[in-house]
């Protein structure tokens, strides 16, 4: 077992990819987890676990967020050598995480079966949450987010959310591995979820609304070329006069100009398509100044105009860390200095509901969506995922934008430039959806939402108050029960 332990480790990890977005084969996660777990058991010491873990990392980082490669090398235009070492590198500080957890789990292996299991799922459950907040946080690839629908798992989204579903993916793995006891316990969570999953926490309201949601497929290495600004303005004006809809939403920077710098015309002509319906049209645009802008969201139609501006930015995409300036001279990135919008903005008030906005991967971050509950009766993300090509990130996003539904109970809106545009169900079903990577409009009628989920009342703390509970049954009982 020693010899293969560590590629062992490495395959097992590249496989989990398989549970999330687009394959979602969400039952082979706690198989390779279950996999895992045995691993660290047989590990003779904590520094052998240590290191099944960081290959275990490896592996699934590597096979799951390579896109990173291709936003610094193709559209960022960093040497090919410089991209792979980068992407390399963040791979490898990701498996820094699955590696802590092994070697203290096998530092601090219990005797007792049942309490190995909850060592496993406390610290993966804590593992995910570190990530999801460390240097601004990471949380793509947090084991939760394979459980959306179907799995029966996903009932628990809008009572523990995303790290809940982490603890009880790495509690229903360990226990895979104990029989029968842990069987039934598997047979029990999974009843839970399915029970859950007959749960309405929130319910429609008011009147429903038309939306039209506006995908532009612009290229990345056209779009902020000057030559073509004229046709991009051309083509969404196109794409909103054809689909006339209450709310109509463009992407993420759809405009690749600021604001200001948008002739006067053409923002008063989508005014007033958007007028046709008595409706809106929120369009995403940088605001400021070349001394500082803002990745921003701009209303204009029947209401008054009113705006959101992106407050959780991209690391090294929209901000630059004090002390690594020099990654600005080896990669090209246009607009890499955004200045951060207020933490806590207030839903917009558009066709008569009320949108909370988050732009590109703030929805990746489910606790910071909350403090717009109860207010807010739809979610709305505009994104540009055209920096990751034809890769994993399009479909993953959806899948993550899946788990805020089911999380708050809303409906969620998505407007990309590339894909996934999609209208996202408050039980996590994609009801509607445009091919990526095509242009055109995807329509819906659609209620909004209203009523608290009890992840919308106690966001993280549920997860993480559970996992604590979970590392202390298994730490502070007495060590002398006998492994099953």
């Amino acid at each position: 077992m020693r010899r293969i332990a560590l590629p062992l480790a490495f395959l097992v990890g590249a496989a989990a990819v398989l549970a999330f977005a687009p394959f979602e084969q969400f039952w082979l996660l706690p198989l390779c987890l279950a996999c895992l777990f045995r691993l660290f058991a047989c590990a003779p010491d904590w520094r052998a676990a240590a290191w099944r873990g960081a290959v275990f990392g490896l592996g699934f980082f590597l096979a799951g967020v390579s896109w990173v490669y291709v936003s610094l090398s193709v559209f960022g235009g960093m040497a090919m050598p410089l991209a792979a070492l980068a992407t390399l590198l963040f791979c490898a500080y990701l498996a820094l995480f699955p590696a802590l957890l092994g070697g203290l789990l096998r530092r601090f292996w219990p005797t007792a079966a049942w309490r190995q299991a909850l060592l496993f799922a406390a610290l993966w459950a804590l593992a995910d949450l570190l990530r999801g907040s460390l240097f601004t946080g990471f949380p793509w690839l947090a084991l939760g987010y394979a459980q959306s629908p179907p799995s029966p798992l996903a009932g628990y989204a809008p009572v523990l959310g995303v790290y809940g579903l982490t603890l009880l993916t790495a509690l229903v793995a360990a226990w895979l591995t104990w029989r029968p006891w842990g069987w039934l316990g598997v047979a029990i969570v999974l009843a839970g979820g399915w029970g859950l999953r007959q749960v309405q926490w929130t319910a429609p309201q008011g009147e429903p609304v038309s939306v039209a949601l506006v995908q532009g497929n612009v290229a990345q290495d056209l779009k902020w070329r000057p030559e073509r600004f004229a046709a991009t303005l051309a083509l969404y004006r196109e794409l909103v006069s054809r689909h006339p809809a209450r709310l109509t939403i463009l992407p993420e920077t759809a405009l690749p100009a600021f604001l200001e710098a948008i002739p006067h015309d053409y923002l008063m002509q989508l005014k007033a398509l958007a007028a046709r319906e008595q409706g809106d049209l929120l369009l995403g645009v940088p605001t400021g100044t070349e001394a500082a802008y803002w990745n921003s969201a701009v209303s204009f139609g029947a209401s008054p105009s009113q705006y959101y501006s992106k407050a959780h930015l991209v690391p090294f995409g929209e901000f630059i860390p004090p002390g690594f300036a020099w990654f600005l001279r080896l990669a090209r990135i246009p607009m890499s200095n955004f200045s951060p919008g207020p933490p806590s903005q207030p839903p917009l008030a558009l066709a008569g509901q009320r949108l909370a906005v988050n732009i590109c991967y703030e929805d990746v971050f489910g606790r910071e969506l909350l403090p717009a509950l109860p207010a807010a009766t739809l979610f709305v993300n505009m994104s540009n995922t055209a920096w990751f090509g034809r890769s994993l990130a399009q479909p993953q996003h959806l899948q993550i934008a899946r788990l805020r539904a089911l999380e708050t109970g809303r409906p969620m809106l998505r407007a990309t430039n590339t894909g996934m545009t999609a209208v996202v169900a408050p039980d996590g079903q994609v009801t509607a959806l445009l091919p990526p990577f095509t242009t055109g409009v995807l329509t819906a009628h659609l209620y909004g939402y209203g009523g608290l989920t009890p992840y919308a009342r106690l966001g993280d703390a549920a997860a993480l108050c559970l996992a604590l509970v979970a590392l202390g049954l298994a730490l502070l009982t007495p060590r002398g029960a006998k492994s099953k």
